[in-house]
């Protein structure tokens, strides 16, 4: 078994240390901490904790006035935890609505699923009217057959003229290959932004980049790399005074950040669901298409769940009307279940709260930045500005893909960007300001021990002597 990271755990539960004592401050008082128990492996021996979690352990949970975490979780702005409500949501569907209906779930319930759980994300989370976002395929598939309407309806459908597609180079790779691909599939060019990899695209940068030739322009709400805020409303609003379209990509902001689709004007929007969502490894994504571009929009990928009429089976293709010509294939059922139960704990704490929380969070990881990994050499590269600044932080230094992969073996997890980058993702619903401390503690201490054994000081491993002379961890 991998040695416990454990000695930081133990130091912070003898401690008296102010950032520890305002941890366990802020988790008694945060009004979100209840949801946190309603995730499986945030309890010690909770529903598949000890499966998920290995060797239970971990006292800085019970520090908060909880039971212990299995491990130190810092990752959810890549893959959320599983609720306990989904553990029993989809072991229902399998014995009942899939066991017993069997194909008759199909005309009860299943057809319509993508579309109600549609609604309800847009009302909870997106600032969105009813029939206008829909649970579909992968977020590449759903930015490719938005991208591509879009480019085609500005320049095929009325505006030859416009032959440029804007984005960044700083955007998630898919975004960007997608988008060189749509450019040499319609004869199209591209014109970058420059972003800055410790920042992101300005309003200032998009005005500047966009003009009469414009035919779309895809942007992230919340860069995967810094975590920066985009200005939604005033970018939207520029690159409408020169007739292009919009296309954002929400996959970081939510169910972290509030997002007003409707009241910025946007007119596409795609976003994955497996992160501040928790819809699982490989959950499906989501669209949204403004409801006055619904029926000029031609979608690229003609399937049959796009159809007028699914079941006439007919020699051509005719698109139903409004958001459902949006679909291709058979919706993935099983995948869209667990999204649901996030999606209503979000409604019922409400998404200025789930915010409110995130930026404290960030704020509070921010401060241990700035105390215990500046002085070892790490720079933050995220902003400082919590209105510019989404769901998690990322701090640069030579050393840390060594210093993520040995916390990974010992049960912290964060996750890296190259070149430099190591994230640390708070997911408001199910991350403790303890757990906070001890994941920022933890990164201290190895990237301690990094340093220490490249200057021949300790061994190489990266792992300070103490580590693991201590039974008071937890294993995962």
């Amino acid at each position: 078994m991998t040695p416990p990271l454990d000695p930081s755990r133990t130091r912070l539960e003898n401690s008296t240390d102010a950032h520890l004592v305002f941890a366990r401050r802020m988790d008694r008082i945060d009004g979100l901490a209840h949801y946190r128990r309603q995730f499986v492996g945030t309890e010690a021996g909770g529903a598949a904790g000890g499966a998920a979690g290995g060797a239970a352990g971990g006292a800085a949970g019970s520090a908060a006035g909880s039971a212990a975490s299995p491990f130190v979780y810092l990752d959810g702005n890549s893959l959320g935890r599983p609720t306990l409500a989904s553990v029993g949501r989809i072991t229902e569907f399998l014995t009942h609505n899939w066991g017993t209906r069997l194909i008759r779930g199909w005309d009860e319930e299943w057809m319509e699923l993508p579309f109600r759980i549609g609604d309800e994300l847009g009302r909870i989370a997106l600032g969105a009217g009813p029939g206008q976002v829909f649970i579909g395929d992968s977020t590449t598939v759903l930015l490719y057959k938005l991208a591509r309407a879009a480019v085609d309806y500005r320049r095929v459908g009325s505006e030859p003229a416009r032959t440029e597609i804007v984005l960044d180079t700083d955007n998630f790779p898919t975004d960007r290959y997608l988008l060189e691909g749509i450019a040499a599939e319609r004869g199209l060019t591209l014109h970058w932004i420059h972003s800055d990899p410790a920042g992101g695209v300005s309003l200032d940068q998009v005005r500047a980049a966009i003009g009469p030739q414009t035919a779309l322009v895809l942007l992230s709400h919340v860069a995967y790399r810094s975590g920066y805020l985009a200005d939604m409303r005033r970018i939207t609003a520029a690159a409408h005074a020169v007739g292009a379209l919009v296309l954002w990509d929400l996959s970081h902001s939510v169910g972290s950040v509030p997002v007003e689709l409707d009241l910025c004007d946007v007119d596409l929007a795609v976003g994955c669901s497996y992160k501040y969502l928790n819809g699982g490894p490989g959950a499906p994504a989501f669209g949204y298409v403004r409801r006055d571009l619904q029926d000029v929009l031609t979608q690229p990928i003609q399937g049959w769940m796009g159809t007028r009429d699914v079941f006439t089976m007919g020699p051509g293709y005719h698109p139903a009307d409004g958001i459902r010509r949006f679909q291709s294939g058979t919706p993935p059922i099983v995948g869209m279940l667990a999204m649901q139960d996030t999606i209503a704990m979000i409604g019922e704490a409400g998404i200025d709260e789930v915010r409110s929380k995130s930026v404290a969070l960030t704020e509070f990881a921010i401060t241990l930045v700035d105390e215990w990994l500046a002085p070892l050499g790490a720079t933050l590269t995220s902003p400082r500005d919590p209105r510019h600044r989404g769901g998690h932080v990322t701090v640069n230094h030579p050393a840390m893909r060594q210093v993520t992969t040995t916390l990974w073996e010992h049960d912290v997890i964060p996750d890296f960007r190259g070149p430099e980058g190591l994230r640390i993702g708070l997911s408001p619903l199910s991350t403790s300001f303890v757990e906070t401390l001890e994941g920022v503690a933890a990164i201290r201490d190895v990237l301690r021990g990094v340093l220490l054994g490249q200057a021949g000081l300790a061994p190489g491993t990266g792992i300070p002597a103490a580590f693991g002379q201590s039974g008071a961890g937890s294993g995962r």
